[in-house]
């Protein structure tokens, strides 16, 4: 997933496909994966925009790849950072 990609397609446990725009992605050194931070498409008109992060592994094509779920407290820690830092470079 490179950072050009702008939508990515999530599919549910019930394989119902959902579109979501890409916010950013970022590498962690510290816990050797890749990040994603993606919002349902059509949300950002809404007052409150649902956010949501997963860490995945890149398809040797580079045109796809499998998003895992965040699992340690650390990992949502260090993501949560990484947003804000994003938001505030957003305003100024």
């Amino acid at each position: 997933m490179e950072n050009g990609e702008k939508v990515l397609t999530v599919v549910d446990e019930e394989g119902n496909e959902e579109l979501y725009e890409v916010l950013f992605t970022f590498e962690s050194e510290e816990f050797e994966k890749s990040y994603v931070l993606y919002y349902p498409v059509g949300s950002e008109e809404e007052e409150e925009v649902e956010i949501h992060a997963s860490s995945y592994i890149e398809s040797e094509s580079g045109d796809q790849g499998d998003l895992m779920p965040i699992e340690t407290d650390e990992e949502w820690d260090m993501i949560e950072e990484m947003l804000n830092t994003f938001l505030d470079e957003e305003e100024s």
